[in-house]
């Protein structure tokens, strides 16, 4: 009994496609192999008659019927393989010369091919022959024994069939194998799947190392997996992030106020607790613009507003913002900038990115320090590079130092929320480079490090 789901299984689909074109090309070899030899020996022997019959009615043609009686008892005389038929007749039908004892019935048109059962030497044969009409009502039947050919050619036709029906059972077999190889493959990435879709994000498809196209599609498979486990891993870290660092201003805003409507003894000081929690609350409501703008660029829409600017006016425009403060801190703030750096960006983007790795520099760099701000070209990159001279970040927190709320131990008592780098990092994920922080010795190097998309990529 056939399953009922079988003709909508897939594998099932690609093995009976498999199977047909195996039989197809199978039977395509067969027919032409015996269009080469059994039609090759049919086309033969016509053509050695017509050639015979040729030769026989030019003999006719120039000695009468006694030269053609003559030619034809020679030609039987010579016939070593006696497989020449012959006979010529009067205009009775009364035989003249050859080796059949009577005209054949079925030979009863002029111009035709006929095939019939005849008894030669007390044997029975099969003879092809073509009938001839010579002048004055005498008629002529020139002809082949082929029953040997007709025999191979039975045998050749036999063994092409067995061919072809043992190529189906192969086809067969390697239909059923190629279903299973898929059901197994697809089982493999199906319960995978289902095991994901129940929770258990640790399982992956496996590979089996054939290097073949189901390998490399478990191998796409995993990298979505391991994509996915990273991102939900970060939007772990961010709700625990935004629980914990934004409990703290909530309940300050919260208890300030309860504190003034419990204490407050004028107007005044009401407003003053209202301002205080105000501040807590733009805060708060900064970190979520912050959150949806990283969103943003993650998700890639800002992509459509690339186009060819000069982003030295950009960074200069940074340079100008951040020189006034970093002059009250006591900071240097040094620029080295090329005259033109045109690159196909998010000019915006690339302007807030900077920003917030000179704000870092200049906010973590002690008095007397230098800050620099540089950028290069080399071929389709662009690097942009912010160096301090502050306490730089431990090289094992490095890696952690781009997660959002990620704060280390030298920035816990600065303002900030953590998504500074975050989001220099979506900026450059965006523009298909990468954020990288170095040693400066002291201090850290920023490198932001952008691709040059042209329009047309």
């Amino acid at each position: 009994m056939i399953p009922s789901g079988l003709f909508r299984s897939a594998g099932f689909r690609f093995g009976l496609i498999y199977a047909i074109l195996l039989t197809i090309s199978a039977a395509a070899l067969a027919s032409f192999l015996w269009w080469f030899t059994a039609g090759l020996l049919d086309r033969q022997t016509a053509s050695a008659i017509r050639a015979d019959a040729q030769g026989l009615i030019e003999r006719f043609d120039e000695g009468g019927i006694a030269g053609l009686v003559g030619t034809i008892e020679d030609r039987l005389a010579a016939n070593v393989d006696d497989d020449a038929i012959y006979l010529l007749v009067d205009p009775a039908m009364n035989r003249i010369a050859g080796n059949l004892d009577t005209w054949p019935p079925v030979a009863d048109k002029a111009g035709e091919w006929r095939q019939f059962q005849v008894r030669r030497t007390g044997m029975r044969s099969l003879a092809l022959v073509y009938r001839y009409e010579l002048p004055d009502g005498y008629h002529l039947l020139v002809g082949r024994d082929v029953q040997v050919r007709v025999q191979l050619g039975n045998l050749l036709t036999d063994a092409l069939l067995w061919a072809i029906a043992i190529v189906l059972a192969m086809a067969t077999a390697g239909a059923i194998l190629v279903r299973s190889l898929f059901r197994r493959t697809v089982a493999n990435v199906s319960a995978t799947a289902a095991a994901i879709a129940s929770g258990d994000f640790a399982q992956r498809v496996k590979v089996s190392g054939r290097g073949d196209e189901f390998d490399q599609l478990a191998e796409v498979i995993n990298d979505m997996l391991d994509r996915i486990g990273r991102l939900m891993d970060g939007v772990r870290q961010v709700s625990n992030a935004i629980a914990h660092d934004l409990r703290t201003p909530i309940t300050r805003a919260r208890a300030r106020l309860e504190e003034a409507a419990r204490t407050a003894e004028s107007s005044a000081d009401l407003h003053a607790a209202i301002d205080r929690a105000t501040v807590d609350l733009d805060g708060i409501v900064a970190v979520f613009q912050a959150l949806l703008r990283i969103a943003e660029i993650e998700a890639g829409s800002r992509r459509a507003s690339f186009k060819r600017v000069d982003i030295v006016t950009a960074l200069e425009a940074v340079a100008d913002l951040y020189g006034a403060v970093a002059e009250e801190k006591g900071v240097s703030l040094v620029v080295a900038l090329p005259p033109r750096l045109e690159i196909n960006c998010d000019e915006a983007l690339i302007q807030q990115a900077t920003a917030n790795l000179v704000d870092n520099a200049v906010k973590f760099s002690p008095s007397q320090g230098t800050v620099r701000l540089s950028a290069e070209t080399q071929g389709r990159r662009t690097r942009i590079v912010v160096t301090d001279q502050g306490p730089g970040i431990q090289e094992e927190d490095r890696s952690r130092a781009t997660e959002r709320f990620y704060r280390g131990d030298t920035a816990r008592g600065t303002p900030g929320s953590g998504l500074g780098l975050a989001l220099v990092q979506a900026v450059a994920f965006l523009h298909g480079g990468s954020l990288r922080l170095e040693d400066a010795g002291p201090g850290l190097r920023a490198v932001l490090d952008l691709t040059q998309v042209d329009e047309t990529d």
